[in-house]
C-alpha cells in the first residue's frame, strides 16, 4: 500500500509525487513547491465544478427517462421531442455562424491529410512502433496482408507473391506518379542528370515524370548513383528505395528494392480507452511513457525471433533537393496524447476528506507538464515545431462541458508559464448531447479547436442509453443503417467545414477494427475520404500504410470544397429519430444469435482487462474474426443487452445461459495464452462477475460507461493477486 503524502489541502500518492518531483520537474525551469501549491489551487476550484457537471448529466438523463415513460407505446412526435429536448437544455440555443481562430498548429495537422494511429500509453514497444509509423513498407504490407489474395502459410520467401507485390506497387504508381508515355515496371534506370531525374527504358533512351514538380529530392549512395527517390502527392512523401544489391532490387528490372509510404501522419497516445490504469503506479507507467516521448529517449528491449531488439525513436530523414540543398524528412508523427474524460475519479490524489478527485483533471495538468519537456526544446527530436500540445479530450457533453475543459487547459497554462492557447483541444465527437450541440461545442473551444472526430462505438452506446426507457432498440447490425448515424457521420463533416476547420484542424473518422481484413479495409475506408475526412484511425502501422494509398487518390481539401458547396441534406430531425424496434418482430434464433455475439464479446474483452491489465487488444468475435476492441465496444454490447431486457425482448435466464455458454467458447479462443484465466471453471472469477455487472446494472451505470465496474473489479483483482 502506497503512502499518501500531505501537500496544500491535497494528499498526493508518494510514488507519483517522487515520481513528478525526480523525473518530470528536472529541466523544465519549474520549481516544485510552487508546482504543487499552483496544481493544489486548481484541483480545489475545478473539482466541484466538475461534480457539478456530472449531476447535470444525472439529473438530465431522469429528465428524459421520465418523458419516455409517460409517452410510452406513444408514436414519437420528433418536433414535440425535440421541443422537449429544448425546454430541458439538452439541445441548446444554436448562435450565429463563426470561424474558428486556432493558431500554431503543426501541418501534420492543418495541411497533411492522412491515417491516425490509436496506441495505449502503457505499452512502450507499441508506442514507438506506432510513433516510428510515419514510414512503412508498402511491400511489407502487401505482402504480409490479404490485399493481394489469401496470405502465405509459410515463413519461405513466395516469389510469386512478391511478383503480385510489385505489380501491385508499381500500378499504384502509375496512378499517382505517371511517367511520359512508360509505365513504371518497363524502367530499367533512374539516374540524376543535370539536376534533372530521368527515367531510362534503355541505354540511351529516357522519359520523365509527367508532373516533375512531384520530385521533391533524392538520397545518395554517392555522388553519382540515387539510393531513394522521393516523390509528393496530395502533401504525402513516397520513398522509391534503389538497391542493386536487394534481394529485390537485384531482380527488379530498375533495381528497385521497395517503396516506403508516408503512413501514420499523427498519432494519438491514449491515457483513455484502450488501457487499464486503476491506480497511482498504472498512471505513473503511462506517464512516464508520455516523458520518454517527449524528451525522445524512450525505449523498449524485447525478444524478437529469440533475438533482443531494443526498439527507440526514429531520427529525422536527411535528403537533397535536385539542386543540391540539404533538407530533412520526418521520421516520426505527430504525437497527441489522450486525456480521460470527465467522469472518473483516481486514488493517486485525494482531498482533505479522502474523497478522489478527478482523474481528467490530473491528466490535463501532469500530460502538459511532460509535453514542456518538447516545448522547451531548440533542436533533436521535435514533436511539434509549432510550439503547441494536442490534448484529444473523450466523452464531454454538450458544451459547458468543453467550456470547463477550455477552463482547465487555461489555468494549466498559467501553471506552467505557457502563452494562451498553447494546449490545443481534440472534441471527441462521441456522446449525444455533443452530437446535436457540435457547432456550440465548437465555438466554445473556438481558439484551441484542433481536432474533431466521429467515434461511431461510444457514440452507439451513449445513444442506447440516453434513450433507454423509450422503448427496445435494433439489432448493432442493423444500427448502422440508422437515420441518426447517417446524420451524425454527416453532420461532423459539415459543420466542422462550416465552422472554419479546414486548413487548421483535422476532421477525423473512426476505426477499422478488423486488423485481418486489409483487402477489405482497401475497398471500404476510402468511404472516409469521401465523407471529407482529413484523417481516419487504423489499428496497426501496416494499416495505417495500406490506408495511406487512399489519400493519394483523393485531394481532401477538394472533396471539403464540394462538401461546403452543397446543401446539408441530413438535419437534427434525422439525428435525433430514436432507432427504436417499433415493433419489429425477430424470431428466437435471431434474438439467440444477437444475445450471444454481445455476450461473447464483453466476456472476451473483460476477462483480460480485469485479469491482465489490458486495455485494448485483437480479440476473436463469436466468428474468430479478430477485432480491435476496447471500452466502446463493450459499452454497446452491454447496454444493447441491458435495453433488451428492460423491455423484456429476453430474460435474465437467457443472459445468464448464454454467460456460461460463451465463457466455454472464449476460454478455448485464448487457450494459448499462458496468463489466462479459464472462467467456465469459476463462475465466481471477478471477470465473470465484471460482465455479468455490465449487463445486469448496465441501466444504472453512468451514461453507460464500463469504467466504473471494470475499474471496481480490476483494483480488486491486484489488491487479491499482489
Amino acid at each position: 500500500m502506497n503512502n499518501f503524502i500531505p501537500i496544500n489541502q491535497l494528499k498526493i500518492d508518494s510514488n507519483l509525487f517522487n515520481f513528478v518531483n525526480t523525473e518530470i520537474l528536472p529541466g523544465i525551469d519549474i520549481q516544485q513547491d510552487q508546482f504543487w501549491k499552483n496544481f493544489s489551487s486548481i484541483i480545489q476550484e475545478l473539482d466541484p465544478i466538475n461534480k457539478t457537471l456530472l449531476e447535470k448529466r444525472k439529473n438530465l438523463q431522469l429528465k428524459l427517462d421520465n418523458w419516455h415513460e409517460t409517452n410510452k407505446g406513444k408514436e414519437i412526435d420528433i418536433h414535440e421531442y425535440k421541443q422537449f429536448l429544448s425546454d430541458i437544455n439538452y439541445l441548446v440555443e444554436e448562435k450565429e455562424d463563426f470561424k474558428i481562430n486556432t493558431e500554431n498548429v503543426d501541418d501534420e495537422i492543418a495541411k497533411i491529410s492522412g491515417p491516425q494511429l490509436v496506441v495505449p500509453i502503457t505499452n512502450a514497444r507499441y508506442a514507438l512502433n506506432a510513433v516510428n509509423a510515419r514510414w512503412g513498407s508498402l511491400y511489407d504490407a502487401l505482402y504480409g496482408t490479404n490485399v493481394i489474395g489469401e496470405i502465405s502459410k509459410t515463413s519461405q520467401y513466395d516469389p510469386k507473391r512478391g511478383l503480385k507485390v510489385i505489380e501491385y506497387a508499381k500500378d499504384h504508381l502509375d496512378k499517382i506518379a505517371p511517367l511520359k508515355d512508360l509505365l513504371w515496371k518497363e524502367i530499367t534506370k533512374i539516374k540524376i542528370e543535370d539536376k534533372k531525374i530521368k527515367f531510362f527504358y534503355s541505354e540511351n533512351s529516357f522519359t520523365t515524370l509527367t508532373n516533375e514538380n512531384q520530385i521533391i529530392g533524392v538520397r545518395y549512395e554517392n555522388q553519382y548513383e540515387i539510393k531513394e527517390l522521393i516523390l509528393l502527392k496530395n502533401n504525402l512523401h513516397i520513398r522509391v528505395l534503389i538497391d542493386p544489391n536487394h534481394q529485390i532490387g537485384k531482380n527488379d528490372s530498375a533495381n528497385i528494392s521497395d517503396i516506403l509510404i508516408e503512413s501514420a501522419i499523427s498519432t494519438i497516445l491514449d491515457c483513455e480507452d484502450s488501457v487499464a490504469t486503476v491506480d497511482a503506479d498504472d498512471k505513473i507507467v503511462s506517464y512516464r511513457n508520455w516523458l520518454g516521448l517527449m524528451k525522445g529517449d524512450l525505449k523498449s528491449e524485447f525478444l524478437k525471433n529469440k533475438k533482443l531488439v531494443n526498439r527507440t525513436l526514429n531520427k529525422d530523414i536527411e535528403y537533397f533537393s535536385l539542386s543540391g540543398e540539404r533538407k530533412f524528412l520526418k521520421s516520426r508523427s505527430l504525437m497527441l496524447i489522450r486525456n480521460v474524460g470527465h467522469l472518473m475519479t483516481t486514488p493517486a490524489i485525494l482531498n482533505n476528506d479522502d474523497q478522489e478527485i478527478g482523474e481528467g483533471l490530473m491528466d490535463a495538468i501532469i500530460t502538459s507538464l511532460i509535453a514542456l519537456h518538447d516545448i522547451k526544446k531548440q533542436d533533436g527530436m521535435i514533436n511539434s515545431l509549432k510550439k503547441s500540445i494536442y490534448i484529444v479530450k473523450p466523452k464531454m457533453h454538450g458544451p459547458e462541458e468543453v467550456e470547463f475543459t477550455v477552463s482547465l487547459f487555461e489555468k494549466t497554462e498559467k501553471l506552467l508559464n505557457l502563452k494562451k492557447n498553447t494546449i490545443k483541444i481534440g472534441i471527441m465527437d462521441e456522446e449525444r448531447r455533443t452530437s446535436i450541440n457540435l457547432k456550440e461545442c465548437i465555438r466554445a473551444a473556438k481558439s484551441r479547436v484542433a481536432f474533431i472526430n466521429t467515434g461511431f462505438l461510444d457514440r452507439t452506446g451513449d445513444e442506447i442509453h440516453t434513450s433507454m426507457f423509450a422503448g427496445p432498440f435494433v439489432t448493432k447490425g442493423e444500427m448502422k443503417n440508422s437515420s441518426w448515424i447517417k446524420a451524425y457521420e454527416s453532420r461532423n463533416v459539415t459543420i466542422g467545414l462550416k465552422c472554419g476547420l479546414q486548413g487548421k484542424s483535422q476532421i477525423g473518422k473512426g476505426m477499422w477494427a478488423m486488423p485481418d481484413l486489409m483487402k477489405e479495409m482497401i475497398d471500404q475506408k476510402i468511404n472516409h475520404l469521401k465523407a471529407g475526412a482529413n484523417c481516419a484511425w487504423v489499428p496497426s502501422p501496416t494499416a495505417a500504410t495500406l490506408h495511406a494509398l487512399h489519400y493519394h487518390h483523393l485531394n481532401i481539401i477538394d472533396v471539403q470544397n464540394d462538401i461546403m458547396k452543397k446543401e446539408e441534406k441530413n438535419t437534427i430531425d434525422d439525428l435525433i429519430t430514436l432507432p427504436l424496434l417499433n415493433r419489429q418482430n425477430l424470431s428466437e434464433d435471431e434474438i439467440n444469435a444477437e444475445i450471444e455475439n454481445n455476450v461473447q464479446g464483453i466476456l472476451g474483452y473483460v476477462v483480460r482487462w480485469v485479469d491482465q491489465g489490458i486495455g485494448c487488444s485483437k480479440v476473436p468475435d463469436i466468428n474468430n474474426i479478430g477485432l480491435m476492441e476496447d471500452r466502446a465496444t463493450c459499452r454497446i454490447s452491454s447496454q444493447a443487452l441491458a435495453n433488451w431486457l428492460k423491455h423484456e425482448i429476453i430474460s435474465e435466464k437467457q443472459v445468464v445461459n448464454a454467460l456460461i455458454k460463451m465463457s466455454k467458447i472464449v476460454d478455448n479462443q485464448n487457450a494459448n495464452d499462458p496468463n489466462y484465466k479459464s472462467m467456465s471453471e469459476n463462475f465466481d472469477s471477478l471477470s465473470f462477475k465484471a460482465a455479468k455487472e455490465l449487463i445486469f446494472d448496465g441501466i444504472e451505470q453512468p451514461s453507460g460507461y464500463t469504467e466504473p465496474i471494470l475499474h471496481k473489479k480490476r483494483l480488486e483483482y491486484k489488491k487479491i493477486n499482489n
